[in-house]
């Protein structure tokens, strides 16, 4: 059976169409009625919507305005006026006010893993058809030469380049920056464009000055405008302010495609916006922003530069040509740089972009039986329009393969209640209690109970961290990372995902209202859950109580889920009893009763260059009437065979315990210490990065405690 053709673009009424083509042509409505021979009043007619002139007279009506018979009927096009697409410099505040930057930028650092979290939560929050996954690629692109002279011409930097050597003179932050780039510029003649494409999204919709995305995003500040049910990663209205903060120019140009049309269009929707500080010029004072565009014919908005339905050789010119006609929007970061050092070179911002997105989005980019995946995320890297770095697919069984191997488990309905093979993956049910709004709720009602889901997997043997849980709301976003305390010595390391909210899959009142409480709980970063205004002014009194009881209950049922590995026995395994077995001293003099044993809060670790291992081990010890006297031993534990003891290059403690000849001493009444450790990488059997490190902290051999 053949395809059936797409849906035509439904045009605009005639009477606003009309109306605004006047306005684009400097006529009035007087003007057309002499020009069609027609009273005023019928024109009015046409302009207001109750009535429509007969086809002869449209024909007229497009002869006088320029224009074919088809554009009046269809009304899916604006008639070319001729009138210039131009930068639009708001003019300083009358009471004498100056804001010398945007204050929002300053939200969050000038980062590109920032960008590419926060841009890419607002594409996953507009997806547009819940059944496919939206689509995000990133773009790196640098220009010198023509191909740059071809750009700053399309983008009119003649007009710009006063406004900026003005802004730059100041002496604050901001024109610090400036100052810096455009020299930079000015020496080396070439520029980096960053475009952040998004399709299967809802693309900017809506008026130009009045609410909808189009205005949230390109004139307000600190409107969110999120239409998602309450499932929305964000809730600030601020992260869209990191595009701006990525630009060393504070410049950014938009071109979307709108999933349902605005003034009869729905591609090659056009703006730019500009954050400068405070400046004057030519004895003008400016406020800063400015806007590209074409200057408006609102009464209410007249010369203000609006956004412009752009040809395809104008996206061409300004880079901003979108593949096919899928809704979504671009936006150019022109001058885009990673403001914390990590990546200067293309190699180094090409691949922090790809692991920054696998790092926040890995499970959003998951699917399974139950559930498709959210995302799709590529990244490519060009010069002067050649590919420079072939495009990369972010893949999240590749950066986070135990990670993804237990979200997989959930989406396909294969998780178990206990571990018993290294590839299985349990799961387990984590009580959070929502506090009730202030103002509802009985008194004393401590809320409703959600039951979060927690995976728990074995670890891979090339992670570099281990023993963490991921935890996520939504549309599984990463938003925190948390380490659970007091786990058994001994026990194997593993990854651990925590579903909260919508992002266990189900829906409901409990649901909805986790989603709602832990996004209240977040900061703008959206890196945690924690105390906030609006969860203290918004929830009744208890509210970080039960938040930290989630915490701890996330805690609890990883230790139950790593307990459930050992054989139950009551004197426990051998390996155990060997690790954890305490000199009770007896002889003449007595006996002492035994003690509980240290226990491991936490370990941190990391490899570096040399393939040496760098581990951070935290202990609770029990109250003894002795020094506890320790011997760490760290083993490669590989994947056949015994587990190869390896040296210590380093062996060191901390203001509460120190290390002497190979053991770790911790003195009587010390409850908690802390002791780092660097494997010797000449004692490695293999690569540092081809094992996963056992660290054993048995108590040493003829040692008090």
């Amino acid at each position: 059976m053949p395809d059936s053709p797409p849906p035509a673009v439904r045009g605009e009424a005639f009477g606003p169409w009309l109306g605004r083509q006047l306005r684009r042509a400097g006529m009035s409505q007087a003007d057309l009625a002499t020009e069609v021979g027609k009273t005023r009043a019928a024109v009015s007619a046409w302009i207001t919507g109750r009535a429509e002139p007969r086809d002869e007279t449209k024909a007229r009506i497009a002869e006088i305005l320029g224009t074919d018979l088809a554009s009046v009927v269809t009304r899916t096009i604006d008639v070319p006026t001729g009138r210039p697409v131009r930068w639009h410099h708001r003019p300083a505040h009358a009471d004498g006010g100056r804001e010398y930057g945007n204050a929002a930028a300053f939200a969050f650092d000038a980062d590109l893993s920032v960008l590419a979290r926060e841009a890419t939560q607002n594409s996953l929050d507009e997806r547009h058809d819940e059944r496919s996954p939206v689509r995000v690629h990133y773009t790196l692109h640098e220009l010198d030469g023509a191909h740059l002279d071809a750009f700053l011409a399309a983008l009119r930097w003649d007009e710009l380049s006063p406004h900026y050597e003005e802004a730059s003179r100041g002496d604050q932050k901001v024109s610090r920056s400036l100052r810096s780039a455009l020299e930079e510029l000015a020496q080396e003649r070439r520029l980096r464009l960053l475009r952040v494409d998004d399709y299967n999204a809802a693309g900017l919709t809506g008026p130009e000055y009045s609410d909808g995305r189009f205005a949230a995003v390109v004139r307000r500040q600190l409107d969110s405008h999120k239409v998602t049910g309450g499932r929305a990663g964000g809730s600030y209205g601020l992260g869209k302010a990191t595009l701006w903060a990525t630009s060393r120019f504070g410049l950014v140009l938009i071109n979307s495609t709108l999933s349902e049309p605005h003034e009869g269009h729905t591609a090659g929707r056009v703006v730019g916006r500009l954050d400068l500080p405070w400046h004057e010029l030519d004895g003008e004072a400016y406020a800063g922003p400015a806007w590209l565009g074409e200057p408006d014919t609102e009464p209410d908005h007249e010369g203000v530069s609006r956004s412009w339905w752009a040809d395809e050789d104008t996206l061409r010119s300004l880079h901003l040509g979108r593949a096919g006609d899928e809704p979504g929007t671009s936006f150019l970061i022109v001058g885009a740089y990673d403001a914390s050092g990590d990546a200067e070179s293309l190699q180094e911002m090409h691949d922090k972009l790809v692991r920054s997105l696998a790092d926040g989005f890995w499970a959003a980019m998951i699917g399974g039986r139950s559930a498709g995946p959210l995302l799709e995320a590529r990244v490519t890297t060009l010069r002067n329009g050649e590919v420079y770095i072939p495009e990369q697919q972010v893949d999240p069984h590749t950066h986070h393969p135990a990670l993804s191997r237990a979200l997989q488990a959930y989406l396909d309905g294969d998780t178990v209640d206990e571990l018993t093979a290294a590839e299985q993956v349990a799961r387990a049910d984590v009580p959070l209690v929502v506090t009730p709004l202030k103002g509802q709720g009985r008194p004393r009602d401590r809320g409703r109970e959600h039951l979060a889901v927690l995976l728990l997997t074995p670890a891979d043997d090339n992670d570099a961290q281990i023993n963490r849980v991921v935890c996520m709301r939504g549309n599984r976003m990463t938003i925190t990372e948390q380490r659970p305390r007091d786990l058994p010595l001994g026990a194997a390391s593993f990854q651990a995902v925590l579903l909260a909210g919508y992002a266990t899959g189900r829906d409901g009142e409990d649901v909805a209202l986790a989603e709602a409480f832990l996004r209240a709980s977040e900061p703008p970063e959206h890196d945690r859950w924690d105390r906030t205004e609006e969860l203290t002014t918004a929830y009744q009194r208890g509210a970080l109580a039960r938040l930290k009881e989630f915490r701890s209950a996330i805690d609890k049922t990883v230790r139950s889920l790593v307990g459930k590995r050992e054989i139950a026995r009551k004197d426990g395994p051998a390996v155990l009893r060997e690790l954890l077995k305490l000199d009770t001293g007896a002889g003449a003099g007595g006996g002492r009763r035994a003690q509980s044993f240290p226990t491991v809060r936490n370990v941190e670790a990391r490899i570096d260059d040399r393939g040496a291992w760098h581990v951070t081990v935290h202990l609770r010890l029990p109250d003894a009437d002795d020094p506890w006297v320790l011997a760490p031993v760290a083993k490669f534990d590989v994947r056949s065979g015994g587990r190869p003891s390896v040296d210590w290059e380093l062996l060191v403690g901390s203001e509460t315990c120190r290390a002497e000849n190979g053991t770790i001493i911790v003195e009587p009444g010390v409850r908690a210490a802390v002791f780092r450790g660097v494997t010797d990488p000449a004692s490695h059997p293999v690569q540092g990065g081809y094992a996963r490190l056992a660290v054993d902290v048995p108590k040493a051999r003829g040692g008090a405690a």
